[in-house]
Protein backbone atom coordinates (compact mmCIF):
# COMPACT_ATOMS: atom_id res chain seq x y z
CA UNK A 1 0.00 0.00 0.00
CA UNK A 2 1.44 3.38 -1.04
CA UNK A 3 1.42 6.04 1.67
CA UNK A 4 -1.44 8.51 1.37
CA UNK A 5 -0.27 12.07 0.72
CA UNK A 6 -2.02 15.37 0.04
CA UNK A 7 -0.78 18.64 -1.44
CA UNK A 8 -2.46 21.84 -2.55
CA UNK A 9 -2.36 23.03 -6.14
CA UNK A 10 -4.35 26.06 -7.33
CA UNK A 11 -6.31 26.13 -4.06
CA UNK A 12 -7.41 22.50 -4.43
CA UNK A 13 -6.39 19.35 -2.59
CA UNK A 14 -4.52 16.87 -4.75
CA UNK A 15 -4.47 13.39 -3.22
CA UNK A 16 -2.15 10.52 -4.00
CA UNK A 17 -1.82 7.00 -2.67
CA UNK A 18 -4.31 4.77 -0.91
CA UNK A 19 -6.54 6.36 1.72
CA UNK A 20 -8.22 3.14 2.76
CA UNK A 21 -7.05 -0.46 2.80
CA UNK A 22 -8.41 -3.84 3.82
CA UNK A 23 -5.95 -5.65 6.06
CA UNK A 24 -6.08 -9.47 6.21
CA UNK A 25 -8.17 -10.67 9.14
CA UNK A 26 -7.50 -13.43 11.63
CA UNK A 27 -9.83 -16.18 12.80
CA UNK A 28 -11.48 -15.96 16.20
CA UNK A 29 -11.64 -19.36 17.89
CA UNK A 30 -12.90 -20.63 21.23
CA UNK A 31 -10.88 -22.63 23.74
CA UNK A 32 -11.62 -25.84 21.83
CA UNK A 33 -10.48 -24.44 18.50
CA UNK A 34 -13.91 -23.93 16.95
CA UNK A 35 -14.23 -21.00 14.57
CA UNK A 36 -16.41 -18.25 16.08
CA UNK A 37 -15.70 -15.34 13.76
CA UNK A 38 -13.02 -13.31 12.08
CA UNK A 39 -11.43 -9.92 12.67
CA UNK A 40 -12.03 -7.19 10.10
CA UNK A 41 -9.16 -4.70 10.42
CA UNK A 42 -9.20 -1.61 8.23
CA UNK A 43 -6.78 1.27 7.71
CA UNK A 44 -8.30 4.67 6.92
CA UNK A 45 -6.50 7.98 6.44
CA UNK A 46 -8.57 11.08 7.22
CA UNK A 47 -7.94 14.56 5.80
CA UNK A 48 -8.55 17.21 8.45
CA UNK A 49 -8.77 20.68 6.91
CA UNK A 50 -7.91 23.59 9.23
CA UNK A 51 -9.19 26.45 7.10
CA UNK A 52 -8.70 29.75 8.89
CA UNK A 53 -7.26 28.03 11.97
CA UNK A 54 -4.17 26.81 10.09
CA UNK A 55 -2.23 29.89 11.22
CA UNK A 56 -2.72 28.90 14.87
CA UNK A 57 -1.37 25.36 14.45
CA UNK A 58 1.53 26.49 12.29
CA UNK A 59 2.48 29.08 14.93
CA UNK A 60 2.65 26.36 17.61
CA UNK A 61 5.36 24.61 15.59
CA UNK A 62 7.29 27.89 15.67
CA UNK A 63 6.96 28.34 19.44
CA UNK A 64 4.24 31.02 19.47
CA UNK A 65 0.69 31.13 20.84
CA UNK A 66 -1.92 33.01 18.81
CA UNK A 67 -5.28 34.36 19.94
CA UNK A 68 -7.86 36.35 18.00
CA UNK A 69 -9.53 39.71 18.59
CA UNK A 70 -12.66 41.28 17.14
CA UNK A 71 -11.75 44.44 15.24
CA UNK A 72 -15.20 45.28 13.88
CA UNK A 73 -15.94 48.89 14.94
CA UNK A 74 -19.69 48.19 14.77
CA UNK A 75 -19.50 45.20 17.14
CA UNK A 76 -20.49 45.60 20.77
CA UNK A 77 -17.70 43.14 21.62
CA UNK A 78 -15.00 45.01 19.67
CA UNK A 79 -11.58 44.38 21.18
CA UNK A 80 -12.58 41.13 22.92
CA UNK A 81 -9.76 38.57 22.92
CA UNK A 82 -10.47 34.87 22.42
CA UNK A 83 -8.28 31.89 23.17
CA UNK A 84 -8.87 29.22 21.80
CA UNK A 85 -8.28 30.80 18.43
CA UNK A 86 -11.52 31.70 16.63
CA UNK A 87 -11.85 32.77 13.04
CA UNK A 88 -15.16 34.63 13.43
CA UNK A 89 -16.52 36.83 16.20
CA UNK A 90 -19.35 35.03 18.05
CA UNK A 91 -21.22 38.34 18.41
CA UNK A 92 -21.02 39.94 14.96
CA UNK A 93 -19.66 37.01 12.86
CA UNK A 94 -16.98 39.22 11.30
CA UNK A 95 -13.55 37.77 10.61
CA UNK A 96 -11.29 38.35 13.58
CA UNK A 97 -7.69 39.50 13.57
CA UNK A 98 -4.96 37.10 14.79
CA UNK A 99 -2.77 38.41 17.59
CA UNK A 100 0.33 36.91 19.16
CA UNK A 101 -0.53 36.33 22.83
CA UNK A 102 2.66 34.48 23.77
CA UNK A 103 4.14 37.23 25.94
CA UNK A 104 0.86 37.70 27.82
CA UNK A 105 0.71 33.95 28.46
CA UNK A 106 4.31 33.86 29.68
CA UNK A 107 3.68 36.73 32.09
CA UNK A 108 0.24 35.96 33.48
CA UNK A 109 -1.29 32.59 32.54
CA UNK A 110 -2.56 30.59 35.50
CA UNK A 111 -4.53 27.45 36.25
CA UNK A 112 -8.25 28.08 36.65
CA UNK A 113 -9.09 24.44 37.41
CA UNK A 114 -7.63 21.00 36.70
CA UNK A 115 -8.11 17.24 36.69
CA UNK A 116 -5.56 14.41 36.76
CA UNK A 117 -6.52 11.20 34.98
CA UNK A 118 -4.90 7.77 34.77
CA UNK A 119 -7.18 6.69 31.91
CA UNK A 120 -7.78 8.11 28.48
CA UNK A 121 -9.74 7.46 25.32
CA UNK A 122 -8.72 5.58 22.20
CA UNK A 123 -5.71 6.89 20.26
CA UNK A 124 -4.43 8.94 23.19
CA UNK A 125 -0.79 9.94 22.70
CA UNK A 126 -0.25 11.79 26.01
CA UNK A 127 1.82 10.26 28.80
CA UNK A 128 -0.32 9.18 31.75
CA UNK A 129 -1.17 10.37 34.30
CA UNK A 130 -2.45 13.32 32.25
CA UNK A 131 -2.63 16.64 34.07
CA UNK A 132 -5.42 18.45 32.23
CA UNK A 133 -5.76 22.14 33.08
CA UNK A 134 -8.00 25.07 32.15
CA UNK A 135 -5.86 28.17 31.69
CA UNK A 136 -6.97 31.77 32.15
CA UNK A 137 -5.14 34.72 30.64
CA UNK A 138 -5.17 38.43 31.51
CA UNK A 139 -7.42 40.28 29.10
CA UNK A 140 -8.94 37.18 27.45
CA UNK A 141 -12.65 36.42 27.59
CA UNK A 142 -12.24 32.63 27.43
CA UNK A 143 -10.38 29.74 29.04
CA UNK A 144 -8.05 27.45 27.10
CA UNK A 145 -7.86 23.74 27.85
CA UNK A 146 -4.42 22.16 27.90
CA UNK A 147 -2.14 19.76 29.73
CA UNK A 148 0.92 20.07 31.94
CA UNK A 149 4.22 18.36 31.16
CA UNK A 150 6.19 19.76 34.10
CA UNK A 151 5.04 20.51 37.63
CA UNK A 152 1.91 19.61 39.59
CA UNK A 153 -1.29 21.53 38.93
CA UNK A 154 -3.15 23.54 41.52
CA UNK A 155 -5.73 26.29 41.22
CA UNK A 156 -4.02 29.65 40.78
CA UNK A 157 -0.66 28.14 39.75
CA UNK A 158 1.28 30.32 37.31
CA UNK A 159 2.13 28.37 34.16
CA UNK A 160 4.03 29.11 30.96
CA UNK A 161 3.49 27.69 27.48
CA UNK A 162 5.89 25.14 26.03
CA UNK A 163 5.92 23.94 22.45
CA UNK A 164 6.78 20.73 20.61
CA UNK A 165 9.13 22.23 18.06
CA UNK A 166 10.97 19.02 17.21
CA UNK A 167 8.81 16.80 15.01
CA UNK A 168 5.60 18.80 15.57
CA UNK A 169 2.28 17.07 14.93
CA UNK A 170 0.50 20.31 13.91
CA UNK A 171 -2.23 19.49 16.42
CA UNK A 172 -3.16 20.99 19.79
CA UNK A 173 -0.84 18.51 21.53
CA UNK A 174 2.08 20.62 20.25
CA UNK A 175 1.10 23.11 22.97
CA UNK A 176 1.64 22.14 26.60
CA UNK A 177 2.20 23.95 29.89
CA UNK A 178 4.82 23.95 32.62
CA UNK A 179 4.85 25.43 36.08
CA UNK A 180 6.53 28.83 36.21
CA UNK A 181 10.19 28.39 37.06
CA UNK A 182 10.58 25.05 35.26
CA UNK A 183 14.08 24.55 33.84
CA UNK A 184 14.58 23.69 30.15
CA UNK A 185 16.14 20.35 31.09
CA UNK A 186 12.95 19.38 32.92
CA UNK A 187 10.82 19.55 29.76
CA UNK A 188 10.01 16.39 27.76
CA UNK A 189 12.16 15.64 24.70
CA UNK A 190 11.18 17.79 21.73
CA UNK A 191 9.57 20.54 23.85
CA UNK A 192 11.00 24.00 24.45
CA UNK A 193 9.92 27.37 25.76
CA UNK A 194 8.55 30.08 23.47
CA UNK A 195 10.72 31.39 20.66
CA UNK A 196 11.22 34.97 19.54
CA UNK A 197 10.01 34.24 16.02
CA UNK A 198 7.56 36.69 14.51
CA UNK A 199 4.37 35.34 12.94
CA UNK A 200 3.50 37.37 9.81
CA UNK A 201 0.09 38.99 10.09
CA UNK A 202 -0.16 38.69 13.87
CA UNK A 203 0.65 41.70 16.05
CA UNK A 204 2.49 40.88 19.28
CA UNK A 205 0.48 41.84 22.37
CA UNK A 206 2.58 42.76 25.39
CA UNK A 207 1.45 42.12 29.00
Amino acid sequence: MSKATVKVERDQYKVDGEFSAIIPGTPIRDEEGRLCGVTKPRQIVHMHSYGGEALFFDALSKGRLLATRCANPACTAKGTVYLPFRTCCPDCLANMEPIDYTEVAKAGAKVYTFIVTERSGAFNTLVKPIRFIDIEFPGAATLLKGYMVAGEPRIGLRVVPVFRREHPTFTITDLAWAAEGTKPQDLPPGFSFASNERIPGAAVVQP
